[in-house]
């Protein structure tokens, strides 16, 4: 789980620039661009934080954070699933930087942990091509290479998961890396209901007080894009405390949950296909994925 609960209590950028500013409807200021638009019918609110101090201000490095309102498929409108994996193809292919070599998806998380199995959940959708460049270039011209990994946990490898993608990074040279992970909120509207795509990276384990190194540009020398959606907040903000509880600290999901991040898992990861893959649709993937 990548949460990065800080003393905001949020690894949601905008979530963070609302607290700080004491508003929800978050406006524009010197080093922090705000945009908002629609894509199939889902409502977007990019950020473009630009200033160190500013940053310093939210506890985020500079970089876009783009937010991704899910009331499509809350409300289980129409064709929400394509619509949603459009969406999201298109504001990651706005952010997936140019040049060669192949792109390495990364999950990370805890399969056995519904709320932390985002990233293990997503992987079997994404669709991975780089081996059959190898063996079928001809069928597959046309095709961006694709890489997948699976870090596990540090309990069951022994290894962290920012020295795995360091290690598949070297060996690979990707263009770049993709991870997908898991979040926390610091209001309950937010639970599964949105998610967050930055081009900043991320520090697997966090949240939970589990604090490992990070996955960014500035570790692995190449670009690292993220993508989370948020799955826990912390009892005490549930509850509006102004201070944790003594003890380990609680964490509470939604009732619904292994539903949620089965469904919205294959979405993000449906995104991602489509962001790499543009001249296939969803039928095409589904299809290509058996």
């Amino acid at each position: 789980m990548t949460t990065s609960v800080s003393v905001l209590g949020t690894d949601l950028a905008l979530e963070a620039a609302q607290m700080q500013a004491k508003t929800t409807r978050l406006t524009s200021r010197p080093g922090l661009e705000v945009r908002r638009r629609e894509r199939g019918g889902y409502a977007l609110t990019a950020m473009d934080l630009t200033d160190p101090h500013r940053a310093a201000e939210l506890q985020r490095p500079v970089g876009k954070y783009i937010t991704m309102e899910l009331g499509p498929y809350l409300h289980r409108q129409r064709d929400f699933f394509a619509r949603g994996a459009g969406c999201i193809a298109r504001e990651l292919a706005a952010l997936l930087p140019e040049g060669e070599g192949p792109t390495l998806v990364v999950g990370l998380g805890n399969r056995s942990l519904t709320a932390d199995a985002v990233g293990p959940l997503a992987l079997p959708h994404i669709l991975v091509t780089r081996h059959m460049l190898w063996a079928m270039p001809e069928e597959f011209a046309g095709f961006s290479s694709v890489a997948a990994l699976a870090t596990g946990v540090l309990g069951e490898t022994g290894l962290e998961s920012s020295e795995l993608i360091a290690a598949a990074t070297e060996k690979l040279r990707p263009r770049c890396v993709i991870v997908l992970d898991a979040l926390a909120a610091a209001t309950r509207e937010k639970l599964c209901a949105v998610l967050q795509l930055t081009d900043t990276g991320l520090t697997p384990g966090s949240g939970v007080g589990n604090h490992r190194k990070e996955v960014s540009r500035r570790t692995l020398g190449v670009p690292v894009l993220a993508l989370g959606l948020p799955t826990v907040i912390r009892a005490e903000q549930l509850v509006g405390e102004e201070t944790p509880a003594e003890g380990e600290p609680l964490f509470v999901t939604p009732r619904d949950i292994d539903q949620r991040v089965r469904e919205l898992s294959r979405m993000m990861a449906y995104g991602i296909d489509l962001a790499l893959q543009p001249h296939l649709t969803v039928e095409d993937i589904t299809g290509l994925l058996g």
